[in-house]
């Protein structure tokens, strides 16, 4: 089971928040709290925050609806910072110019996911099915004995 927390236009680059994502991604959630708390970026705090917004979420699964969880077995599966829509804004240039430059915003998700006893991933539910590959396409058959046509390169000469 899942348990997710977004927080969508952050005032922060995707780019910036990419960068402390991946310090957190797969690790248990009490590890990454300690990495987001000593971490010295300034959306590291925002993303503490959703992190415990996502902990709390399987909190409440686990207690209104009855879904057994062990916060202890719970990691980071899943987090990913999305762009969001730009702002362009414009500054003062010399001889009555303008320079355009863009504010950028960031889409924050994290998803939660539980560990088994020994570190295997748990039972699925029977709802919970995970789509099948996609199957192979059937391989093309040789062109009917011809050698492939070659292109000649550019100012090559004969």
């Amino acid at each position: 089971m899942e348990f997710r927390a977004q927080a969508r236009f952050m005032r922060v680059s995707p780019q910036k928040a990419r960068l402390v994502l991946d310090l957190i991604k797969g690790r248990r959630v009490e590890d990454a709290l300690n990495t987001l708390t000593f971490t010295k970026k300034r959306v590291a705090p925002t993303i503490e925050k959703l992190l415990r917004s996502a902990l709390e979420n399987a909190n409440y699964l686990s207690t209104e609806k009855n879904i057994d969880v062990d916060v202890d077995n719970l990691y980071v599966k899943r987090a990913v910072a999305n762009d969001g829509p730009r702002m362009k804004r414009i500054r003062p240039a010399p001889m009555g110019r303008a320079y355009r430059y863009v504010r950028r915003i960031a889409h924050i998700e994290i998803e939660l996911g539980e560990r088994g006893r020994k570190g295997e991933a748990p039972a699925q539910m029977v709802g919970e099915e995970k789509a099948a590959a996609p199957a192979k396409a059937p391989a093309r058959a040789k062109a009917r004995g011809k050698a492939p046509a070659r292109k000649k390169a550019r100012g090559a000469k004969k």
